[in-house]
């Protein structure tokens, strides 16, 4: 089975370790490195969400209609707009860009966040929410006919979309999350279910999880899996681990720098529980597995995809093959300088991945056509 990769669509070039240059929107900037995505064999980028970030369905817009075939994955939470709304903004966008758009839907991992949008729900009651939004959202975009909704969160009657997709039969709706709610809601809504880099037993048992959660919810088969690293690769392996290092140093001096108390407290005591997964696994070590690497994720606070794969190419690439050996369908990678990271990832790992995924398929098909004959 073909994987996918899965980049940033970021709106400048600031990250963990370098401050932005210039405004939150580069528009140069913003499309200079989708160029980048869609020239070196990346799939699909993603278009984050914050309370204050330019509206990304806005800009992902943009993006689809300059360039040709990138694909793009929307973040959109369900607290700033109704279901039915977003439907026809989603099949909108994914018209102009001839099919090209899936939506990644945010229950919304801090509740400050939430908050500043007006939304005071509890954790688990947003989950609930998500779940009705995500099964409007599907509805809205397949359904000719009129239809009526009566849940705890959501209630209309009579409503009728008149704009499809341009896919069919709709966009893949792709959830995150790491608690028993985020489970059980995602493993039984989503298409995809997106996971932040762990060790390879912590991924495994997290797949396991969603699996079960997905049986139990009567769907056949499990959402795909999507798994996030933050690539830093270099032409040795010494040199990637001094790159490595460069960038924790560049890290904890912005941290040390700019984050007020409230925001110190948070990097140190999260309240979502991706991000308490990903400070305890790196109480327990900085090194993982082939190339996992701990310590800029613990210093960024376990925030988003935070945990790294350092080496070579080639290591970097083995190590991606052992999480798609678990089952891991998509590869969401970015790395600290978007547009030379991405560059370099696309041109370095992305073909050495690709290739052994296709060999492999090329082996397991020859396999499947040989038994029978065996068989015999």
């Amino acid at each position: 089975m073909p994987i996918e990769f899965l980049g940033i669509a970021a709106l400048n070039n600031g990250s963990e370790s370098q401050p932005r240059s210039g405004s939150s929107f580069d528009l140069d900037y913003t499309l200079r490195l989708a160029r980048a995505h869609e020239d070196n064999g990346w799939d699909r980028v993603l278009f984050a969400y914050h309370s204050g970030s330019p509206d990304p369905a806005s800009v992902a817009a943009l993006v689809a209609a300059r360039l040709d075939t990138l694909k793009i994955l929307l973040a959109h939470r369900p607290n700033v707009s109704y279901p039915t709304y977003a439907a026809k903004v989603v099949a909108t966008l994914d018209q102009i860009s001839a099919g090209r758009v899936n939506l990644h839907v945010i229950t919304g991992g801090s509740t400050a966040d939430q908050a500043a949008e007006g939304d005071h729900l509890s954790k688990d009651e947003r989950y609930a929410r998500t779940g009705e939004y995500i099964r409007i959202l599907k509805q809205a975009w397949t359904s000719t006919e009129r239809f009526s909704f009566a849940g705890s969160h959501y209630r209309f009657e009579d409503f009728v979309s008149d704009i499809f997709p341009a896919q069919s039969p709709r966009p893949q709706v792709s959830f995150g999350g790491s608690s028993p709610a985020a489970y059980g809601i995602g493993a039984a809504e989503a298409d995809i279910f997106a996971l932040w880099g762990e060790p390879l037993a912590d991924t495994a048992e997290q797949i396991q999880t969603i699996t079960d959660a997905a049986l139990a919810s009567g769907r056949t088969e499990r959402p795909r899996i999507q798994v996030a690293f933050r690539p830093i690769i270099a032409a040795t392996e010494a040199l990637a681990w001094q790159k490595a290092e460069d960038i924790l140093g560049r890290i904890e001096q912005r941290v040390a720098s700019t984050a007020t108390p409230a925001e110190a407290l948070a990097l140190a005591s999260p309240e979502n529980a991706g991000s308490q997964r990903l400070l305890r696994i790196a109480e327990q070590g900085d090194r993982f597995d082939k190339a996992l690497w701990t310590k800029a994720g613990k210093a960024a606070g376990g925030r988003g995809n935070s945990n790294a794969l350092v080496g070579t190419p080639e290591q970097v690439a083995e190590a991606l093959l052992d999480y798609i050996d678990l089952g891991v369908d998509i590869i969401s990678a970015r790395g600290y300088d978007y547009v030379d990271d991405t560059i370099d990832f696309g041109r370095y790992v992305i073909p050495l991945v690709r290739a052994e995924v296709a060999k492999r398929d090329a082996a397991a098909a020859a396999a499947t056509k040989e038994a029978p004959r065996d068989a015999a």
